[in-house]
């Protein structure tokens, strides 16, 4: 069976994202379970809708307090977002100018709580493609992002992943408790030398610093590699906090610490 894709609109209220009502009924973000929530234009959602994302993020499941019932729903979801880096969407544009001040830029990005940011694994720029000459429609594109070897090196990971935990009461990297994560997701001494760097810097949450560990194994897995090197961690410290690849980085760029 296809696995779901939901992407509400940015005007969707609490009670559409969470589910409710008289007879109680799945909201978007249990309708996502085992599939994807993408949110366009995050910013422009209300707060108190992405707030309630905060708990199925971390626990998995959605619980709603009524006067008769407590109704608990799956929420294991794959949560995408995006957003312009700045009101009038050219930040960073090598053509275009950003109109924005830096006080509009952080009121724009401030939006979006530091604990919501915090529970986000990776945070990337994307900049306009690349056209060739020999027509609009084309895209260039390198080996790297071709879906299908893409899809074969995700399987390949998934298969490590099932093969290391075939033990334990988990299947995936995702689902690795604090307890778990301490037994797999150990970096070898440069690789805790650049993590202990960037805690400092960064005053990283318990719940950043569990994640980090868990994305550097992913990328680990990815790599074919049984030990979670220096490069793996870097590259996971920088998927959290964009700046620390990009000394240059605009002013007002923002990282999930809470």
């Amino acid at each position: 069976r296809e696995r779901p894709f939901r992407a509400p609109h940015h005007t969707s209220s609490v009670a559409a994202m969470t589910g409710g009502g008289g007879k109680p009924k799945p909201g978007e973000i249990s309708l996502a379970h085992c599939g994807i929530l993408f949110l366009d234009e995050l910013p422009e959602f209300r707060r108190s809708v992405l707030e309630v994302l905060r708990q199925p993020l971390e626990d998995r499941t959605i619980t709603l307090a009524r006067a008769f019932a407590t109704v608990e729903y799956p929420a294991s979801i794959l949560l995408i977002a995006a957003m312009n880096p700045c009101p009038c969407g050219h930040l960073g544009d090598p053509v275009k100018r950003c109109s924005c001040s830096e006080y509009q830029i952080r009121q724009y990005r401030s939006r979006i709580s530091g604990p919501l940011l915090d529970r986000i694994d990776m945070k990337i720029d994307v900049f306009p493609p690349a056209y060739d000459a020999f027509g609009w429609d084309r895209i260039k594109q390198t080996p790297e992002s071709n879906s299908s070897a893409m899809k074969t090196e995700v399987l390949k990971a998934r298969d490590i992943q099932n093969r290391r935990y075939r033990k334990e009461p988990i299947l995936w990297n995702s689902q690795l408790t604090p307890e778990l994560i301490k037994r797999h997701c150990r970096p070898d001494k440069a690789g805790e030398e650049i993590l202990k760097h960037a805690d400092a810097r960064y005053c990283f949450s318990a719940r950043a610093h569990h994640k980090i560990l868990r994305l550097s194994r992913t990328i680990a897995d990815l790599d074919g590699a049984e030990a979670i090197t220096e490069r793996h961690i870097a590259e996971a410290i920088g998927y959290r906090c964009p700046e620390a690849k990009d000394n240059n980085a605009p002013k007002g760029t923002t990282h999930g610490n809470s």
